[in-house]
């Protein structure tokens, strides 16, 4: 398993990319078969996948974020969405300060509702920042990779991040998954209840339809998509 990046310093000044892209993750249940940083798993491996086509700087993951929803349950850690906000302000400052001004955001996990106003303050004046992917693109991933799940039902620890890390990195997947499936419903108080008045295992979804196959096709469908981010950013 490789997540982190490993180039160095001399292979950045060589390249001399324009863009970074930061994978956000986080540090939360996924019920019985997915590890605590499966979001951020996830994140690292599509940010891997994108530079691994076009020419951007592929920096290590923000792995705890927003996961208030999922409250005290074993392992999960949160920030608040004010320190998400700040460290990412902080990144974007310290790399504009080496010379690269565009920023894109490869977000993992649907809680950190806080990285939207971040890009929107971000491109105040300019484009200078993105967050990728988005529902669209989700939407298309879905479709290409053949998933019988849609979004709503499928919100967690279910086919699409199963499929995805059965592809990228299997080993981070343990049994299970072929019997852990949970239709949560309509979650209309989900903000204020949180993830356990919907769950007892922590699912939402349908794992037992992942496959290694249909994680390949969803990422490339995303590293299809990510270059209409950078052509918006103007790079």
């Amino acid at each position: 398993m490789n997540l982190l990046p490993t180039i160095t310093t001399t292979d950045v000044q060589e390249q001399a990319p324009r863009v970074a892209v930061l994978p956000i993750g986080s540090y939360e249940q996924h019920g019985a078969h997915l590890p605590l940083i499966t979001d951020t798993a996830i994140a690292c491996v599509i940010a891997r996948e994108v530079a691994a086509v076009y020419p951007v700087l592929q920096l290590p993951p923000i792995s705890i974020a927003c996961s208030h929803e999922h409250g005290t349950w074993p392992g999960t850690v949160s920030i608040s969405a004010r320190t998400l906000h700040a460290v990412i302000g902080d990144i974007a400052q310290s790399l504009e300060s080496s010379g690269i001004r565009k920023l894109i955001l490869v977000n993992a996990h649907g809680g950190n509702y806080v990285l939207s106003n971040i890009v929107q303050e971000a491109n105040l004046n300019e484009p200078r920042m993105s967050l990728f992917p988005q529902s669209r693109e989700w939407g298309r991933a879905r479709r290409a990779g053949g998933l019988v799940s849609d979004a709503h039902g499928d919100m967690h620890a279910g086919e699409i991040e199963t499929s995805i890390l059965l592809h990228a990195e299997p080993s981070l997947v343990r049994p299970g998954f072929e019997t852990a499936d949970h239709d949560g419903g309509e979650r209309p108080f989900l903000l204020i209840e949180g993830m356990k008045a919907y769950t007892e295992t922590g699912v939402i979804g349908f794992p037992s339809y992942a496959t290694a196959g249909k994680g390949k096709a969803v990422l490339t469908s995303l590293v299809d998509d990510f270059a209409a981010h950078l052509a918006i950013l103007g790079a």
